[in-house]
């Protein structure tokens, strides 16, 4: 019996199939490699949740006061006079902005400035936290007003939901709903949460420093504000096991993401498998 040979256009149509499941096979893979790879980087940049210590003891006593004043006569007394009294252009008074302020703007860099601008950008600590306590001492000592608080800044799971609710009613505004921060008018801006502790959190609402207006417990209660200390520091502890969380910022920078990545591979993988036919 003679072997019935394979026609041409029979070799044609197998070469196409195989082509066709060669180049689905290898899209899914390429697919498949982007999705790891995408939620491998984005959950090894998950930032770690951080350890917030217990507020330390302000620094109350006449030893204290004296290093504190040492440490304003050398450094603030340029920009904010001998008596707390502030300099003309130079520096606002700081007499009834209490250790609070004081310790919100020293703590986090902002003070002393290096330049007068729109707003006084955060940078590393010029003094640690004995000596920033003991200016803001020193400040407390002289003009009075809000102190440094102290005990438990935080209270009990039990006021996340409350937490969450203050929050996005009194704070996400400027800071955005998962506290990273946005812009304000004339060149401010509302600072990023995410490397700020209890006490920050708390001298920050009670100075009301920038633009951010003074909660006094006339406005927040002491359970008020350990309610949206607790949410924003839950917030941030919080990980992303299915990989980046894009900032929580919602679904636009989600489909921005889904777009480039994905709709970008499946483009690639048909230029190559055109090429390749």
């Amino acid at each position: 019996m003679t072997e019935r040979p394979s026609t041409t256009k029979g070799r044609r149509a197998r070469s196409r199939m195989r082509r066709r499941i060669t180049g689905a096979l290898a899209l899914a893979a390429a697919l498949g490699s982007v999705g790891v790879a995408y939620a491998t980087v984005a959950a090894a940049a998950t930032p770690k949740a951080q350890t917030v210590a217990a507020a330390n003891a302000p620094a109350n006593g006449p030893v204290d006061v004296r290093k504190g004043r040492q440490l304003y006569e050398t450094s603030c007394i340029t920009c904010h006079g001998q008596n707390l009294q502030g300099v003309l252009d130079r520096g606002p008074s700081l007499i009834g902005v209490g250790a609070a302020s004081v310790y919100f703007q020293v703590s986090t860099g902002r003070m002393p400035a290096t330049q007068q601008g729109a707003q006084v950008p955060q940078k590393k600590p010029r003094f640690d936290d004995s000596e920033t306590r003991q200016i803001a001492a020193y400040v407390q000592s002289v003009g009075g007003g809000p102190e440094i608080p102290t005990g438990d800044l935080r209270g009990s799971d039990a006021n996340l939901a409350e937490g969450g609710e203050l929050f996005r009613l009194n704070c996400a505004s400027c800071h955005n709903f998962a506290g990273r921060g946005g812009a304000l008018s004339a060149g401010k801006y509302a600072p990023s949460l995410e490397g700020a502790s209890d006490t920050v959190l708390w001298t920050a609402m009670l100075s009301g420093p920038q633009n951010m207006p003074v909660f006094s417990d006339n406005q927040l209660t002491t359970e008020q504000k350990q309610a949206i200390t607790n949410y924003i520091q839950t917030l941030k502890a919080q990980k992303d096991p299915g990989g980046s969380s894009i900032g929580r910022l919602g679904p636009v920078p989600e489909g921005l993401v889904i777009w480039v990545v994905g709709i970008g591979a499946i483009m690639l993988m048909i230029l190559w498998i055109g090429a390749k036919s």
